[in-house]
């Protein structure tokens, strides 16, 4: 039995070992309970979700994640899934942010095909490394490989795909990460329901403003032309449209023979990071 009356559940337990909520700093000093103004304990061993009151005393609309609802003690139905209640970690965005020293979002990066959505996007992830900073690339091909691969490229599919990169970047951001995706994604709607998952401010537009010419003149992958030739249908900028960002936070533009390199289309997202101050918690 220690000071605070607690007997641990494993005896021989060291000093310099973490069992989970408690924090042990010696053989027989209190444990460290970080304050929260809810019971985080009882949460955890009762498996009792609990609840944070607003400075009224009413429960918050929103869980911290975005995940609405008023009551959360309730069973829920969302979508197809029934009988959900989500439960709640003590570890949350903010303690994520100051581990990592940095604040979560999303870089969304959209644009034609071959408007270099992928480069920058690596680019900006390199330049972030070399600083100290965390981030993760989301990549539309890449997500295709695993998660999407399931997926076609019919309209509905589209709208899937990007729902799923959606989900998958507010997890990342929550996580404390600079996550960027970098996907077509053509339609403003779909966009905008991305946006929606996560806080307003942490969700940054990145348009990749490049003319249709530009883009099919440096033609990557060789789609361009084989979409000309009527062997893929649907294609984005042949038979299918884009509908541009009207209100993206960051423009890059890129004309033909007027072009900044994809380390200065990244200094510029940087520059805008460091502004809204995400480079730091």
């Amino acid at each position: 039995m220690n000071a605070s009356g607690f007997k641990p559940a494993l005896p021989g337990i060291s000093s310099s070992k973490r069992l989970g909520f408690f924090s042990f700093s010696g053989g027989n000093q209190p444990f460290d309970l970080k304050p929260r103004g809810v019971c985080l304990i009882k949460a955890a061993m009762e498996e009792t979700r609990t609840l944070k009151l607003d400075v009224n005393g009413k429960v918050g609309d929103k869980l911290p994640n975005g995940h609405a609802g008023k009551n959360h003690n309730q069973l829920s139905t969302i979508g197809n899934s029934t009988n959900i209640k989500w439960h709640e970690c003590p570890v949350e965005k903010i303690d994520r942010q100051k581990l990592l020293k940095q604040k979560g979002c999303v870089i969304w990066i959209t644009g034609l095909s071959g408007s270099g959505k992928s480069t920058v996007a690596c680019a900006l992830s390199h330049m972030l490394y070399q600083r100290g900073n965390l981030s993760y690339v989301l990549d539309g091909d890449n997500i295709r490989h695993g998660l999407n691969r399931d997926l076609s490229f019919k309209a509905e599919d589209r709208a899937e795909n990007i729902r799923r990169v959606g989900e998958v970047a507010k997890l990342f951001a929550d996580a404390g990460f600079i996550c960027i995706a970098c996907l077509i994604s053509p339609y403003r709607r779909d966009r905008a329901e991305c946006r929606a998952m996560v806080p307003s401010k942490d969700f940054v537009e990145v348009f990749m403003d490049v003319p249709l010419q530009v883009c099919e003149n440096r033609d990557p992958k060789g789609l361009y032309k084989l979409a000309r030739a009527g062997k893929i249908k649907g294609f984005t900028g042949i038979d299918d449209p884009y509908e541009p960002p009207l209100d993206a936070e960051i423009v890059l533009q890129c004309n033909t023979g007027d072009c900044s390199t994809p380390c200065d289309m990244a200094e510029k997202v940087i520059s805008y990071l460091e502004v809204k101050g995400y480079l730091q918690a």
